[in-house]
């Protein structure tokens, strides 16, 4: 199996995307921020003492999306055209979903990943107060569309 990030010494290396064409592309992942209950209440009433959690996570979210390559040293600088975060008070905690898009050489998974980080990290700092038990899980890519490898959702995702 070749490596596409390792030269031929076994070193890391920034893959070379000069000659790809840029065509439409999409990732779409998604996480959970497991809360207790008494979050989870204090979420659904809008009494979180630091202010509007899930706006605050959007915009956390939709900023570290434009600035994965300056967290990742591997990932590609390229056009972020679209991010989309959405957030929902569950009875577990709060359901990130971010879909990334882009009309370029390179896919934007790492993007949609960092978004629903970030996002999740977000909601972590805003009611750490209140438990600090409060826990990012399943950060996940659940589909992307377009490139080389065309469509792929994943199993169970279903929506």
């Amino acid at each position: 199996m070749t490596f596409t990030h390792l030269d031929d010494a076994g070193h890391a290396r920034m893959v070379d995307v000069t000659a790809k064409q840029p065509t439409v592309r999409a990732a779409t992942a998604r996480g959970l921020v497991r809360c207790s209950p008494a979050v989870v209440a204090t979420l659904r009433d809008g009494a979180v003492p630091k202010g509007d959690v899930l706006a605050v996570a959007r915009i956390a979210g939709i900023q570290a999306a434009k600035r994965t390559p300056e967290l990742l040293p591997l990932a590609h600088v390229i056009g972020v055209h679209g991010v989309v975060v959405d957030l929902e008070i569950t009875d577990a905690g709060v359901e990130i979903e971010a879909t990334v898009r882009t009309a370029d050489r390179t896919g934007v998974e790492m993007e949609a990943l960092t978004a629903v980080s970030v996002a999740g990290l977000a909601v972590v700092d805003m009611v750490k107060g209140l438990d600090k038990g409060t826990a990012i899980d399943a950060v996940r890519i659940v589909a992307k569309s377009g490139g080389r490898s065309g469509d792929w959702r994943r199993p169970g995702e279903d929506r």
